[in-house]
């Protein structure tokens, strides 16, 4: 039987008390420290820590992700620290789209080990940033070595056949007009992290910063 995004993502939330740290993305947080703050739009927020985080620095926030049991985390932590300006929603990203555009558009590891019109989602995001607005997305650009020996193992099909783009072909991918976007950054990066098994790894991400114009 074939297990449908919303299906897939809310069993995953809901089978735990907490799926992710708890702590925002660090390229999140080193990019958009370096932009004026205003409204924001975080995609596939999961269990809110972006969201969250750039409500504590002056962003009007609307978190999305199509976990029901994600978005009411986010909500009640949210709520914890007295943050009105950030609120969350359940969406499917493949269906919705905003009745509002943002100073800032933001999808962090917006993956999915079952289908996801990634590509058609983040195309579809571009039109949702304002004129002198930031489209922001940081990706995995390789499989994380755990998962990689799973799918060795023959353990995680799920990510087996995963296409990694480079921050480059991000870019490309996107097709947007030059005449109206601009790359501001689009680099790959390496950072340190643990495992589930508490082994320490370094992971590599692509980061890509557009402004449109």
């Amino acid at each position: 039987m074939t297990v449908t995004p919303a299906e897939f993502w809310e069993d995953r939330y809901a089978g735990a008390d907490r799926v992710w740290s708890g702590r925002p993305n660090a390229a999140l947080v080193d990019t958009a420290s370096l932009l004026r703050p205003g409204s924001a739009l975080d995609l596939g927020c999961g269990e809110g820590a972006d969201a969250i985080w750039l409500g504590e620095q002056g962003w009007e926030t609307l978190g999305v992700d199509i976990s029901p049991t994600a978005v009411a985390r986010g909500q009640a932590e949210a709520a914890r620290r007295g943050l009105a300006s950030v609120r969350f929603e359940a969406h499917d990203l493949a269906a919705w789209n905003p009745p509002i555009a943002f100073d800032l558009v933001t999808a962090s590891f917006l993956q999915s080990p079952v289908d996801l019109p990634r590509a058609e989602v983040l195309r579809r995001a571009a039109g949702w940033v304002v004129p002198r607005g930031h489209l922001l997305i940081v990706t995995h650009a390789a499989m994380p070595p755990w998962v990689q020996a799973r799918a060795a193992a023959g353990g995680d099909h799920g990510h087996a056949d995963h296409e990694f783009l480079t921050a480059q072909q991000e870019v490309d991918q996107l097709g947007l007009d030059p005449l109206t976007w601009t790359i501001l950054l689009a680099e790959e990066r390496r950072r340190e992290a643990m495992g589930p098994d508490g082994v320490p790894a370094v992971l590599h991400d692509a980061v890509v910063l557009l402004q449109r114009f």
